[in-house]
């Protein structure tokens, strides 16, 4: 690609020295004057209607300020559930850990005793925690109108698409394989505390919110508070990581407006860890049941996927499930279910169906590689996509660098055998996986104010979720402005200084915002040509508000990851030795902070591989597993090394070609784990996560599979 000169260089991050001194200041930082604490009561049960709740002792508590129920409390929380009425307090509770109470005192110690001294009473209901067993007759219904969620036209049906015709291609197959797998419910477990702390100043409403989104968790409190978006100014300079689940606006900020308001005070909400995991969110556990058609010579005829998602008790995220839109096949059909459930509620965590649909989509193409004795390279470069949906032409596409590239720097053809071939004690095996995922074009906005010392203020609307967004955000204006990055001085986080910004969740930032600001970039240089710098302390001000469409093209990222595992046969313990990730997200602006996003992703893939789920007691509907020890989130001891290479193809649309990042980094790396581990041992385990006693299971099975 043409050299930029500004962007495309490695970068520290421009916030990087006060956030490892500690003088960075998080959402549980924020104090004000007379800021009481707030605490939430929750259930207990997964599934019980409240009879009574008395408050009375909690309430002569000496500390106690307001204390907020169902009772006395009817605000709706619209995302928290797309699909039904969701409130901040719902009867009956619909999950173990559905919020029941919240109390707000003059210290942590006082709220949680006054938490204590609630009594509630409860009759317990049936609960249901597997969503095929949802969808049986005699299942408690969870949500009116039944268990299978409806769908955006609100009817109570599977997502369907397909094209071609699928029996017509099963006939023209030489083989047909069909499997299924599961992969469960796993935390987002990003390092931050939850927390929010609200502030009212007259009318004025003032969050300091942990969100990945200051705009849309603006509009969202300012909606759900029935008040007008211009009295919210929501405030985040400084977040410890999202990875999905801080876009929009959370119930903890709208408790904490809530109680706020009733007590005049400032009041800052705080979950504990357990919390995290139990009552925000995490990704939706899929069963999925795939049947392929192949020809001899590797060609695939036909792709059938009929998928279960578990929602939780509200439909917050979308439930779907991708992956198979990375193979090229004439014929595809797919169905996906949205269920309800009494489990913890599902929505977006990184990449938000792609990591759980290609694990399963492309252990099956390794499985056919393996049945027609083809190396599974080849398979792939058979295979893979060359229109998006066999029908709409790619922006650009480096999948086919991805995959060649990738694997002559991973060593796959020196490295790779027949499954099952290695023998001893320790084996070792490499897999492969591939992935996509949209770069969608957008809406965004910037701002350009330029000094009389030719420093130029950007004011953008994000927070940085851990991407390096305010860095990257920086190099696009000074790529585009055609000075030093030291003479831009980036203004963020903060709804009452800073224009709309999507929000940093689908990857978009980059895109989206970074279109905007060349975009004011061009306007503040045209009145600067016009009307030279301002003088004293004056100031040009530049302004875009950006939307473009993409027309007869699909814009995606490709990616294709390549790991080696060795296997303990007498343990089942399982290590990644060697990972390669080629990734082709266009121009890379930042190389520095984007090859962390890479080997963070990876990291997290490999933990959804090896370790992590939310168990639970089937007999009680109690989670098992909340937390980071019991969920066996990795850690650098864990991690192996990650080797990141770059395909930069050349797209043209995006600022300077730049394409989606942050999530495609995901996408493959738990299919290529799982395909290291058949192919060191010949077993396959279709369930995630491979944990020891499911190798050991699988290894004690006899002959290969």
């Amino acid at each position: 690609m043409t050299p930029l000169k500004t962007a495309g260089k490695p970068t520290p991050r421009i916030d990087a020295i006060k956030r490892v001194t500690g003088a960075a200041t998080y959402t549980a930082d924020i104090t004000a004057p007379g800021m009481l604490y707030a605490r939430v009561l929750r259930s207990p049960y997964p599934h019980a209607r409240i009879r009574k709740i008395d408050v009375s002792k909690a309430q002569a508590l000496p500390g106690v300020k307001t204390i907020l129920t169902y009772e006395n409390c009817d605000i709706q929380w619209s995302t928290g559930d797309t699909r039904n009425k969701r409130l901040l307090f719902n009867n009956p509770a619909r999950y173990a850990g559905d919020a029941v109470a919240a109390v707000a005192a003059v210290n942590r110690h006082v709220a949680e005793e006054a938490i204590r001294l609630i009594d509630v009473d409860y009759e317990q209901l049936p609960f249901v925690l597997e969503p095929e067993e949802a969808l049986k007759d005699g299942a408690p219904e969870i949500q009116p109108g039944g268990n299978l969620s409806p769908n955006g036209r609100g009817q109570h049906e599977p997502d369907k698409y397909s094209r071609g015709n699928i029996a017509d291609g099963f006939s023209a197959a030489d083989h047909v394989l069909e499997d299924s797998y599961t992969t469960p419910h796993i935390n987002n477990a990003q390092m931050e505390i939850r927390a929010s702390m609200a502030e009212w100043q007259g009318d004025k409403l003032i969050v300091h919110a942990s969100t990945q989104g200051i705009a849309n968790c603006r509009t969202d409190i300012a909606k759900d508070m029935k008040i007008p978006p211009e009295k919210v100014e929501v405030i985040c300079l400084y977040m410890g990581g999202g990875f999905g689940n801080k876009n929009q606006c959370h119930d903890f900020d709208l408790m904490a407006a809530e109680l706020s308001r009733r007590a005049g005070a400032p009041v800052r909400v705080e979950f504990t860890r357990k919390e995290d995991y139990i009552s925000v969110h995490g990704r939706w556990p899929t069963k999925q049941t795939y049947k392929i058609g192949v020809k001899n010579d590797g060609t695939l005829t036909a792709i059938q996927m009929t998928a279960f998602s578990g929602m939780g008790p509200y439909r917050k995220g979308q439930g779907d499930i991708s992956g198979i839109e990375v193979y090229q096949c004439p014929n595809v059909e797919r169905t996906t279910s949205m269920i309800y459930t009494n489990m913890a509620v599902s929505a977006n965590f990184r990449a938000p169906a792609y990591p759980q649909g290609v694990f399963a989509i492309e252990s099956l193409m390794d499985d056919a590689a393996h049945k027609l004795n083809m190396d599974p390279l080849e398979f792939r470069l058979k295979n893979f996509s060359r229109k998006f949906q066999d029908r709409t032409a790619y922006s650009s596409s480096g999948l086919e660098d991805c995959l060649r590239k990738g694997a002559e720097k991973f060593g796959w053809r020196a490295l790779w055998r027949p499954a099952g071939s290695d023998s001893g004690v320790m084996r070792r095996g490499v897999g492969m996986g591939m992935g996509m995922f949209p770069s969608s074009l957008g809406r965004s906005a910037a701002i350009i104010q330029v000094d009389s010392k030719g420093i130029y203020h950007l004011h953008v609307g994000v927070t940085d979720c851990g991407t390096g967004a305010k860095t990257t955000m920086g190099l696009i204006a000074a790529e585009a402005l055609g000075v030093p990055l030291d003479r831009v001085d980036v203004v963020w986080g903060d709804t009452d200084i800073c224009p709309y910004s999507v929000g940093e969740s689908g990857s978009r930032t980059t895109v989206q915002t970074g279109t905007a600001v060349i975009e004011a970039a061009k306007d503040i240089q045209k009145q600067i040509a016009e009307k030279g710098l301002p003088s004293g302390s004056d100031l040009l001000t530049a302004s875009a508000d950006t939307s473009p469409a993409l027309r007869d093209f699909a814009r995606y990222s490709f990616t294709a990851h390549f790991a080696e595992v060795e296997v303990d046969t007498e343990t089942g313990h399982i290590r990644v030795t060697k990972y390669v990730a080629a990734h082709d997200s266009g121009r890379v602006v930042n190389p520095l902070t984007a090859e962390s996003q890479v080997k963070g992703g990876a990291t997290t893939g490999i933990g959804m591989a090896l370790h992590e789920q939310l168990l639970y007691d089937k007999r009680t509907g109690l989670p098992l597993s909340a937390g980071y020890y019991h969920a066996r989130v990795m850690t650098h001891l864990d991690a192996p090394e990650i080797e990141v290479l770059w395909v930069e193809s050349e797209d043209a649309y995006g600022p300077f070609g730049a394409k989606t990042l942050g999530e495609p980094t995901i996408i493959p790396s738990v299919a290529a784990v799982a395909n290291a581990f058949f192919n060191a041992t010949g077993k396959r385990v279709r369930d995630l996560p491979i944990t020891r006693d499911k190798v050991l299971r699988v290894l004690s099975e006899g002959a290969l599979a």
